[in-house]
């Protein structure tokens, strides 16, 4: 059951918003994700700073439409949500610039669509977001996403790659190091980096201890 309170202190926004927020049955980018992107986004501003209601808004509505991973749309699935996020944002009487502020903040965010954040709200959705997809909860999502995806777990004769090239559509393993190793490298703030180095540091203690065990 939904609780605004959750969303604290933009409760009144949250409880405008959350009913667009996430869309599809995807694990990964369902309301728990928005959560938490919403605490991490919270506990950066904190440190540096920003409109929150700009901020809080594009937490809200940054993935508010699912794009499956290994869809051909999924580079366009920021500025998809950016486009929808703008129509029910103008529906709800915002302003011209506070709406263009939101939709640059998801735009921005997706590591896919490859665009660089200019404002110090799309730095933090960004870093959020991407705090989200390391540490232990990026462990779970990554063997989640790959089940959905009907990946294997590992190559049972070459786990570590050795003498193969990485491949990670075929092995949920091979995205820590084609992706997930390398997102603590980009963040955007310094509070996010330094949020991120701890994260990271538990990404590689899990592969380190998972690999023992294989």
């Amino acid at each position: 059951m939904f609780k605004a309170e959750a969303f604290s202190p933009h409760v009144t926004l949250a409880a405008s918003l959350i009913a667009h927020a996430a869309e599809g049955d995807d694990g990964s980018h369902d309301l728990a994700h928005i959560l938490r992107v919403f605490r991490n986004a919270m506990r950066i501003h904190a440190g540096e700073g920003g409109d929150g209601r700009i901020l809080a808004a594009a937490v809200l509505l940054h993935d508010c439409v699912a794009v499956e991973k290994n869809s051909p749309l999924r580079a366009k699935a920021s500025a998809l949500a950016a486009e929808k996020a703008s129509v029910i944002l103008a529906e709800l009487g915002w302003s011209a610039a506070d709406i263009g502020a939101v939709a640059h903040a998801i735009t921005a965010h997706s590591f896919s669509a490859g665009v660089t954040p200019r404002t110090i709200e799309a730095k933090i959705l960004q870093d959020a977001d991407r705090l989200d997809a390391i540490g232990m909860v990026g462990v779970a999502r990554c063997f989640y996403i790959g089940g959905r995806m009907g990946s294997g777990l590992y190559d049972p004769f070459d786990p570590a790659a050795t003498n193969r090239p990485l491949d990670d559509k075929r092995y949920a393993i091979d995205h820590f190091q084609t992706k997930l190793f390398k997102l603590a490298e980009g963040f955007q703030t310094e509070t996010g980096r330094r949020l991120a180095a701890a994260r990271d540091q538990s990404l590689r203690d899990f592969l380190s201890a998972f690999m023992d065990e294989i």
